[in-house]
């Protein structure tokens, strides 16, 4: 059962928060953050990209680097930019993109449920991203940014957001992006009681972004918990900072692939053998979108085509079989265009579909790319479906958008 506690929160006083408040570290490379973070000494970017204050190409894992975020970090407190509240909270955080809202609990998650495998993953991690974010969380103590959880949905928690989001909030902003973000304090002890209790009935929580700060976050607590000869299992840094969202207010986005040439074949052998396992249908110079599950638009040489996955070319039993990425990779991009590693083979890129078909388009027309294929998103229910057989996801297979904002609040282990 899903292990969580309210927390301390080090949170921005409500005059800062804008100034705060940035994207998370990993959707943004060191020059965009430094052009973000440009006349704003209280940007988290200070914190998280802390290499943005220094020269221009200086390496971000270089120990200086990790330094200075621990010297901005303690600074941002000095000066009243953080301020950690006197008593544990639940928070409830929402989000605005396109009109549609999605609301999450922001709670301390379980060290031990993730080693135990009660957090799920549906992605591999690579060790190098984990120990350079482990090496933040140790030299800071703290969970400065969130990870991003599912889980179920439970009508009791739903009341709550309900009743929650009813009163008025402590943040409430529209970031330089579009999107709204806001944000509440629970201070309510007999529902913070009942958050603890009713996600106590939840099996499993499940990461829907963020597997390397997890991994991270929750190892750099194993660490802690293996090194204090007095550990209990209360102290604060079992625990690590989530936000996590009932399932049904999620929506995972499509994550598209563009690719350099044709392995060798004309346009028209191309689409021919593509007929072998696809239905393909020439839908003209008007972007097409793929409509249902197994459908896939295809756009090379000035044209979009229709392509749908006949009967008896995938596996509806097998969670992984039946994923659109799966049947793409194996039946496009392996066996005619002999692309056989997604994550290293340099002819191909992959583009998330917050940017629109239109950036699928741009990249075939200016010569860059050959061709585009666009996939039509995965679902909660097949991503949790994944987790819960212990199957990982083939690579770039979901994007989740909004992002939640980093820096409306922090997690202290030492509390």
């Amino acid at each position: 059962m899903a292990k969580v506690k309210p927390f301390r929160g080090l949170r921005p006083p409500k005059e800062f928060i804008t100034e705060v408040a940035s994207r998370p570290y990993d959707v943004l490379n060191s020059e965009e953050a430094r052009r973000e973070a440009e006349g704003n000494g209280k940007s988290l970017y200070h914190i998280i990209k802390p290499e943005i204050d220094f020269e221009p190409g200086t390496d971000e894992h270089d120990p200086k680097v990790y330094d200075k975020a621990v010297e901005n970090f303690n600074a941002f407190q000095r000066n009243g930019w953080l301020v950690q509240d006197g008593e544990e909270h639940y928070y409830i955080y929402a989000q605005t993109m396109d009109g549609r809202t999605q609301y999450g609990i922001v709670v301390a998650a379980n060290v031990d449920d993730y080693m135990n495998e009660r957090i799920k993953k549906h992605e591999l991690t690579r060790r190098d991203k984990e120990e350079d974010r482990m090496k933040h969380v140790r030299i800071n103590n703290a969970n400065v940014e969130p990870v991003f959880f599912a889980f179920p949905d439970n009508e009791a928690l739903e009341e709550i957001i309900r009743s929650v989001t009813a009163s008025e909030p402590e943040y409430d902003f529209i970031a330089p992006d579009g999107f709204g973000h806001t944000f509440w304090v629970i201070d309510d002890q007999k529902t913070i009681a009942c958050i603890t209790e009713e996600f106590e009935k939840i099996p499993y929580l499940y990461i829907a972004d963020g597997h390397h700060r997890t991994a991270a976050a929750a190892l750099v607590g194993n660490e802690k918990a293996k090194s204090n000869p007095n550990h209990t299992g209360t102290e604060e840094y079992n625990y690590f900072l989530a936000v996590a969202f009932p399932a049904s207010h999620l929506k995972i986005i499509d994550y598209n692939r563009v690719v350099k040439d044709l392995n060798g074949h004309s346009v028209e052998d191309f689409l021919k053998l593509l007929e072998k396992d696809f239905v393909v249908e020439l839908k003209g110079k008007e972007i097409y979108s793929p409509s249902a599950l197994h459908n896939f638009s295809l756009y090379v040489d000035g044209n979009w085509y229709s392509l749908t996955a006949r009967e008896g070319r995938y596996d509806d039993n097998d969670p992984i079989g039946v994923l659109d990425v799966t049947i793409s990779s194996d039946l496009i991009l392996r066996d005619i265009l002999g692309i056989t590693d997604l994550r290293s083979d340099k002819r191909i890129d992959f583009v998330g579909g917050i940017r629109g078909l239109g950036e699928l388009k741009k990249r075939v027309d200016n010569g860059e790319m050959k061709m585009a294929l666009a996939l039509y998103p995965v679902s909660m229910k097949q991503l949790m479906d994944i987790a819960d057989t212990g199957n990982i996801m083939p690579p770039k297979t979901t994007w989740f958008e909004p992002k939640l904002r980093s820096g409306l609040v922090i997690h202290k282990l030492d509390d």
